[in-house]
């Protein structure tokens, strides 16, 4: 026979499971409605009730998001300037995170502190300035108007969890490297990097998918679509197809997919990787 006490945490235990499948439904209501309405026909959505069954699947509202949004351009444009700015935040970091733990000089905890001071301000506070500077320096409508902001704000964050990676790595190796003749970048790249592969996993993931939907900063510097990102097909949308919910929904699918599978996939890298750095940290 069960005691009293463990009756009791058999209790809790269902309680606990209710509580996170029912905020587990609430968080995944949103993505599920709109896969819903985004297969129906537009007028089927005025029904009532929060989910509807379409009498037809409406595969064509995703050929037309597909055709007319210009996809293939502003997705190819989005995983470059993602992609780009995901390589730099890692590389700077790990440089940076080395020269403010590893390298002994007066003025590395005030760098860092100044570095880390950058998570403290919202990417758009920004947006007056840089633009006025982009379009002394010609920059606007340039990969390098999205790409400087995304790597300058991702780059705290970035340092932060490469920081507190590397102070896991013992000092010794480093002069074990030095008394076989291994310069400092030999040190970094070779015998250092390969040692914080779960803060760079994370790291990458979390700059991908903290830029992916970013549009404020594109609708502001961009002009011409060569470098336009993937929510401006969102955008473009509202207007040619303003009364056709049901393609806005599929447009707006498209757009939130590849941010959605990288998380689903790459889940476990986000979490661990994040409690790993605190702890250590």
């Amino acid at each position: 026979m069960k005691t009293a006490d463990g009756k009791r945490k058999s209790t809790t235990k269902v309680l606990l499971w209710m509580v996170l499948i029912i905020v587990a439904v609430i968080q995944i209501f949103p993505l599920i409605w709109l896969l819903d309405f985004s297969l129906a026909n537009s007028t089927e959505m005025f029904t009532s009730g929060l989910l509807i069954i379409p009498e037809k699947i409406q595969w064509e509202n995703y050929r037309k998001a597909f055709v007319d949004g210009h996809f293939l351009l502003y997705l190819k444009n989005s995983v470059l300037i993602n992609g780009l700015a995901v390589l730099l935040v890692i590389l700077v970091s790990i440089m940076a995170a080395f020269a403010c733990r590893r390298m002994r000089w007066k003025l590395s905890m005030l760098v860092k502190t100044l570095l880390l001071m950058g998570m403290m301000i919202p990417i758009h506070a920004t947006l007056l300035p840089n633009y006025k500077i982009y379009n002394m320096l010609g920059l606007t409508d340039t990969i390098w108007a999205l790409l400087i902001p995304y790597v300058a704000f991702s780059l705290p964050q970035g340092l932060f969890l490469m920081t507190s990676f590397m102070e896991s790595v013992p000092v010794e190796l480093e002069e074990a490297a030095v008394m076989d003749g291994c310069g400092i970048y030999r040190i970094i790249f070779q015998i250092i990097t390969p040692m914080l592969k779960s803060s760079i996993a994370t790291v990458a993931i979390m700059t991908f998918l903290n830029n992916w939907n970013e549009f404020i900063m594109a609708s502001t510097y961009l002009s011409s679509p060569k470098w336009k990102t993937l929510p401006f097909s969102v955008l473009e949308f509202t207007g040619q197809y303003s009364s056709n919910y049901a393609v806005q929904f599929a447009v707006m699918a498209l757009t939130a997919a590849p941010a959605v599978i990288v998380y689903i996939i790459l889940n476990k890298h986000i979490t661990k990787g994040v409690a790993m750095g605190a702890v250590k940290g």
